[in-house]
């Protein structure tokens, strides 16, 4: 049996050629061959039974019918419509169909080459009925034959190139490729030529490469700098019938340096005044140049003239422009005009255009100095001075000198800024120009004086000219050394002799040429004390240490340790600081465990101030109740009430937190005892009070006295008021909340002023205890805790 495949026939010569003939193997009749497995079991291959051929179809058809291409047939097809042929692969039932009975194969859309150039189908032969195949499936290949549908397209057009101008004849500017996407191995549709279709004569292009190149010499680009060029690519190799498609090339032409600058103008003249200040600008000229870039670059230079050394020339690299600046300063007095020869030249040459030279004008400037009214002008441009700091008033510093540069020179006037001279240590003899000193000169407080000494001409006292003095102040040795701090230093009572307690320095405001050098000792009066010694290091630093040990807080719990420093600069300055040294209890290892003495015999919630506050008032109340109880039994009869034992007249002492009502609190106090004081005796005082109501007795006017109470009363009152404040005044440890009234009496008279101790905390000044050694034995631990009595031991 054979197979066959029945092609269409296409009327053309190509397509004829194209399609390979059928070869005898390909006829050859179906054959058997038995083999044997390797169980020896025979069996059957069967040759395939399709003769297989490429089909060819030409794209782009546009027939209303679907398109033949050929015909599938089998050697067991009998035409009963046994057999059913299928179609399967690319595009198969979506651009290819089949005929399952006829086994004929359409195109049923339309097919382009550029699109898909070929499509692999697959076929296959099977029994109508039982779908059983009759042949194995095998493929083959629908080519789409190509025809010229598409032109020649430019992808990156429009496009852009640039040349120098003055380029030579056949000076290649760009390189175009048009693609066309016909098949380039069949016939001419690929084929493309190149044709200039705009932009001669200046271009041309090569037909084959596509390369536009100068077709004419001397392209000046300040004649004309762009070109339009259209190129033209044809396919089918050119000929008549070929499509064509089309692209501009925008060509510029670059600069090149064949331009020489000129000046416009021979001759500049320029004018300046004579008080334009170095580096000002006087004026500027230009050499224009036709070029653009860099090779319009210009380099401005003064090649001859008499104002080469009074006037210097530079170029704006902006617009390039030559200006001519101030070089020396100009005195109209001395000369009055300058002439200048000005070259302006390209800075960037081409040698192939050294023929278009010399590349480089000049021109002639001059320049007329202007008069002008000049301040007055100091011999020097600053003046420094440097005096010691103890110079005395008067001291002549500098003397400034100024003149007027003018032919008239004009009288001069000298004065000092005032803001440059806040202090007004300064002052300047208004003719001589003598500056000297009118307040003593402090190093320490202001090391530099920067002073502006002015000078005026007494014609014109808008002309004014200005000079700065520097007075630098040298250090004199007039500060004595003092301790860096307040030192406070603890011993403990079990410290051991030589046992270093403290470490102390100093600071001097001076500031001596070799440094500063102190030398520590104890003070004289404290150079034998038994309890501590004082090492100098000689590193301006000294050592306090122990001289001996036990030290017991019953004793003495703190020491004052006098320290004697001087320094090393002549004349030898010298101080005396105070060391303050309390003895703690501490443990073992030195840790301090107390440096309180109350911690022998006081609860450790109750202080000194505490226990001074609860003596005090226990005395007052005690020498109240006496005082009271002797004044009701010699009372007269107009006042029975002061007689009540439960209102006796004596201090009611009221603690709380907030302030007193004033004279409407009546609770704290018996106002009425307080509005009747003639029941108590001016010859009598109190016990514990009576020093200081000795003392302020004698600061308050009798006449105050007899006039405090109310209707002409005695003093009793007064007194006692005056006391209270004294006691709240001279207190530092007394509580912030006193119960002390406002009462009608408001001490008129009295050195006290107001009875209010609210004030009392705002003086600096120390309190004097002194009094309490006079008070006797009762008194003498108080006087002893305050340090007013005489003892045995020193505080050092």
């Amino acid at each position: 049996k054979t197979m066959f495949l029945v092609n269409r026939i296409i009327g053309t010569v190509i397509l004829l050629l194209s399609i390979p003939p059928l070869t005898s193997q390909a006829l050859e009749p179906r054959e058997s061959r038995t083999v044997k497995d390797s169980r020896g079991e025979a069996l059957t291959r069967v040759k395939r039974g399709w003769v297989w051929n490429q089909f060819f179809v030409l794209e782009e058809y546009t027939g209303l019918e679907p398109l033949y291409i050929g015909k599938l047939h089998s050697d067991m097809d009998r035409g009963d419509g046994s057999i059913k042929y299928i179609l399967s692969g690319e595009g198969a039932g979506i651009m290819f169909t089949i005929d399952d009975v006829t086994g004929d194969i359409h195109a049923i859309q339309r097919l382009d080459r550029e699109v898909k150039a070929q499509y692999v189908l697959r076929a296959q032969a099977l029994h109508r009925q039982t779908g059983r195949p009759l042949e194995p499936e095998s493929e083959f290949i629908v080519k789409i034959q190509d025809i010229n549908d598409n032109e020649p397209k430019f992808l990156d057009g429009p496009y852009h190139a640039t040349i120098p101008e003055m380029s030579e004849i056949g000076t290649s500017v760009i390189q175009l490729t048009a693609t066309d996407a016909d098949d380039p191995t069949y016939g001419n549709s690929a084929r493309v030529v190149y044709s200039i279709l705009q932009g001669q004569p200046y271009f041309s292009v090569e037909p084959q490469t596509g390369i536009i190149r100068v077709s004419l010499a001397d392209m000046d680009r300040e004649v004309k700098e762009n070109y339009s060029v259209v190129i033209q690519a044809k396919d089918m190799g050119g000929q008549l019938g070929g499509l064509a498609g089309t692209t501009t090339v925008n060509i510029t032409l670059s600069d090149v340096n064949d331009n020489p600058p000129k000046f416009a103008q021979r001759l500049y003249q320029m004018s300046v005044p004579e008080s334009a200040p170095v580096g000002s600008a006087v004026g500027r000229i230009r050499a224009k140049d036709r070029d653009t870039g860099i090779n319009a670059e210009m380099n401005y230079s003064i090649i001859d003239g008499d104002g080469r050394d009074s006037f210097d020339i530079s170029t704006d690299p902006t617009n390039q422009f030559g200006i001519i600046t101030i070089k020396k300063r100009l005195d109209f007095e001395s000369k009055r005009s300058y002439t200048l020869k000005i070259e302006g030249s390209n800075t960037h040459l081409d040698k192939r255009f050294a023929k278009h030279g010399p590349f480089s004008d000049t021109t002639i400037v001059h320049v007329s100095v202007e008069d002008v009214d000049e301040p007055p002008v100091f011999d020097a441009p600053a003046y420094f001075v440097e005096v010691a700091e103890d110079a005395e008033v008067g001291t002549v510093l500098k003397t400034a000198y100024a003149r007027d540069p003018d032919v008239a020179n004009n009288s001069i006037r000298y004065s000092i800024e005032r803001t440059s001279d806040p202090g007004k240590y300064f002052y300047i003899d208004i003719t001589s120009g003598a500056l000297m000193t009118v307040r003593p000169l402090d190093r320490e407080e202001v090391p530099w004086h920067n002073v502006t000494v002015l000078a005026m001409e007494m014609n014109n006292p808008s002309q004014i000219g200005s000079v700065s003095v520097t007075v630098k102040v040298l250090d004199v040795n007039d500060n004595p050394p003092q301790l860096a701090q307040y030192y406070e230093a603890f011993v403990c009572e079990n410290a051991k002799a030589g046992q270093l307690i403290q470490t102390v320095t100093a600071v001097d405001p001076d500031d001596p040429l070799g440094g500063q050098h102190f030398y520590y000792s104890l003070a004289p009066e404290a150079a034998n004390n038994p309890n501590f010694t004082l090492r100098d290091n000689q590193d301006n630093s000294a050592w306090v240490l122990t001289r001996r040990g036990g030290f017991s807080q019953r004793d003495q719990s703190i020491y004052r340790l006098p320290i004697f420093i001087s320094d090393g600069e002549q004349p030898v300055q010298t101080s005396t600081g105070t060391l303050t040294v309390r003895v703690c209890s501490c443990d073992g290892s030195g840790g301090v465990l107390s440096c309180d003495a109350e911690a022998y015999t006081l609860p450790t919630a109750l202080s000194r101030g505490a226990l001074i506050a609860i003596l005090a008032c226990i005395f007052v109340l005690l020498g109240e109740s006496r005082h009271g109880g002797r004044a009701c039994e010699e009372v007269s009869e107009k006042t029975p009430y002061l007689c009540d034992e439960e209102e006796n007249v004596h201090e009611n002492i009221v603690r709380y937190d907030d302030e007193g009502g004033g004279e409407e609190d009546t609770e704290a106090f018996d106002i009425a005892a307080m509005w009747n004081p003639r029941g108590t005796h001016l010859g009598r005082f109190r016990q514990d009070m009576l020093p200081e109501i000795e003392s302020l007795s004698r600061h308050v006017p009798q006449a105050a006295v007899a006039g405090a109470g109310i209707g002409g009363g005695t003093g009793g009152v007064h007194g006692y008021v005056l006391a209270k404040l004294l006691e709240a005044d001279h207190d530092p440890g007394a509580p912030p909340y006193d119960s002390l009234q406002t009462y009608a009496y408001e001490g008129e008279g009295s050195v006290a002023e107001s009875l209010s101790s609210l004030q009392s905390a705002t003086s600096n000044a120390d309190h004097d205890y002194d009094y309490l050694s006079d008070w006797g034995p009762r008194f003498r631990k108080l006087a002893e805790m305050y340090g007013v009595l005489e003892t045995s031991n020193p505080l050092w």
